[in-house]
């Protein structure tokens, strides 16, 4: 193929040519277990373009693919432009790199051509096309080209290329013209859709404007109603006199089934009337139990009205798990609060460790669940006390080729500092367990060079009690006296004061107070170290002696 030309890219496209018409089979994704359509080549005869796309073109169905993306255009001018900005990856660079099904010459890029633009490759027996959305990129062009965080330099620089339905069915091939049929919205280009798509998310004017755009696929239709909605609701607060923090509101389920998973594991299901919304992975629910305990256990599946816990019955309890497996029974209700997203979803990532001990499990269940079905790279490391303890067999047993199991009783140990070091480029760790999991991970991403954005934690198990100390409480001057045995969150609300918690397991950084002066015993996962100097979390960390806080 002749070098590209690099033209104005925000002067009108004229007319075009196909150079080249390029297609692929799945294959594996270099360095990964799961497969990619990315790796397409160059056709060198005519090729049947149908409703879903070209023949023998196959997606990743989770991405790409289907009536709203079955053909994809990037400008082939843009390499220059990358490997310029990255030559480290400069021999990446090259025409068919992001894995377009069509590249033309005439500037056609996305400061010249607009959502609903009708097209007509080849001639009567051609193919009609529609722009239907600029491409979101995934994971997969960060892994492709070897940079992190690459996938969102493409649409923060408008270089994402778009994506074509089919009107017409017909053929295709190299030396086609390209002739613009009718353009319906000259000023939405898909760089200015990206605009507000991306960068300006919070212009209600134009996010209304693009709402009102039918020709766009389901993606950004969606995208553009959820933000519209949320942004009409922000202004009603506002103009109601500010949105004021709401008490948190506890509902009343009922335990419409308890089962014993292992001898020391059970699975409730909580109920109440109504119709529920599914809940994404990694949401936990704060529980007030009957006998005035609060506490948070991680979801199994569900919705907002039904869901599914997996509680252990912990040796050391402080009477939340044994409660629940001693006293409560099927048919009793149980307060629920808030549902909070706490696990992460980092779909940057190229792979996904997650590391998880005994009932940590539940943590990850449904990320799990998601990554198997949306052909995400993960792998389970989890440590059991013996496989007899280990529950939701169903659901591991689903997902086993994607999971290494550790059996303490056969001497088996979960080596973490080895399973970081062998990580695969552009991983993500996610780590559910004890005390002791939870700072070897620390202590071993910290020896592989892991930065803190590579890594999200969740301790299930942590030690609250300690030597006694007194807080004083700025605003209003009251002197606490904390206990060895209870929390500072605890004795705050004890005085009749309040302040946001959520997992209480210092885990999310909710409850987080400013330390004014005083020296304190820093527990949790919750703070980064660039504010413990002057911040605490108050669901598990202690003052030394005395300390000032303000909250």
């Amino acid at each position: 193929m002749a070098p590209i030309s690099q033209p104005d890219l925000w002067a009108p496209w004229e007319s075009a040519t196909i150079l080249q018409v390029r297609t692929s089979t799945m294959k594996q994704m270099r360095g990964l277990s799961i497969t990619t359509g990315i790796y397409k080549l160059p056709r060198t005869t005519r090729v049947f373009c149908s409703s879903t796309g070209l023949e023998s073109d196959e997606h990743d169905l989770t991405f790409h693919g289907g009536v709203d993306k079955a053909v994809h255009q990037y400008f082939p001018g843009h390499y220059k432009d990358w490997k310029e900005e990255h030559p480290e990856a400069e021999e990446a660079f090259e025409v068919g790199g992001f894995g377009e099904n069509l590249v033309a010459n005439g500037g056609m890029n996305e400061r010249n051509v607009c959502i609903g633009d009708i097209i007509r490759v080849g001639g009567q027996d051609g193919v009609l096309l529609q722009i239907s959305l600029p491409r979101q990129p995934c994971f997969k062009l960060n892994h492709r080209f070897g940079l992190k965080g690459f996938a969102t330099q493409t649409w923060k620089k408008s270089r994402t290329g778009w994506y074509y339905r089919v009107l017409e069915e017909g053929w295709m091939e190299v030396g086609d013209k390209v002739t613009l049929v009718e353009r319906k919205y000259p000023h939405w280009t898909i760089e200015r859709v990206q605009e507000y798509l991306h960068r300006d998310k919070d212009n209600l004017q134009k996010l209304m404007e693009l709402e009102k755009i039918e020709e766009f696929g389901d993606e950004c239709k969606n995208a553009f109603k959820t933000r519209v909605a949320k942004l009409k609701a922000e202004e009603e607060g506002k103009a109601n006199g500010g949105k004021k923090k709401e008490p948190e509101v506890w509902q009343e389920f009922e335990v419409v089934e308890k089962k014993a998973e292992t001898s020391r594991i059970a699975s409730f299901i909580l109920e109440r009337p109504g119709e529920g919304e599914e809940l994404d992975p990694g949401f936990f629910a704060r529980l007030k139990l009957p006998n005035g305990l609060i506490r948070p256990y991680s979801i199994v599946g569900g919705t907002t009205t039904r869901f599914q816990l997996g509680i252990a019955l912990e040796e050391d309890s402080r009477g939340g798990s044994r409660y629940l497996h001693e006293v409560i029974q099927q048919g009793d209700k149980i307060l629920v609060g808030k549902l909070t997203e706490s696990v992460p979803f980092p779909s940057f990532a190229s792979n996904h460790i997650l590391l998880a001990g005994g009932i940590g499990i539940t943590a990850f269940l449904a990320h799990m669940d998601i990554y198997s079905q949306i052909n995400f790279n993960y792998t389970l490391h989890y440590a059991v006390r013996s496989t007899e303890d280990i529950p939701f067999r169903s659901l591991v047993e689903k997902m086993r080729s994607n999971i290494v199991i550790y059996n303490k009783s056969k001497g088996e140990r979960m080596d973490v500092l080895q399973i970081l070091k062998d990580r695969t480029w552009n991983s993500f760790v996610y780590g559910c367990g004890p005390q002791r999991m939870i700072e070897d991970i620390i202590r071993s991403s910290k020896e592989c060079g892991m930065s803190p954005e590579e890594i999200h934690l969740e301790a299930f198990q942590i030690a609250t009690s300690g030597d006694p100390f007194t807080v004083e409480v700025k605003k209003t001057g009251q002197v606490l006296a904390v206990d060895g045995e209870k929390t500072l969150l605890e004795t705050i609300r004890e005085a009749g004061l309040e302040v946001d918690s959520s997992c209480e397991t210092g885990n999310c950084g909710t409850c987080r107070v400013e330390v004014c002066q005083g020296r304190v015993d820093h527990r949790g996962s919750g703070l980064g170290g660039e504010n413990k100097a002057n911040a605490m979390l108050s669901c598990v960390s202690r003052g030394i002696g005395h300390i000032v806080i303000d909250f």
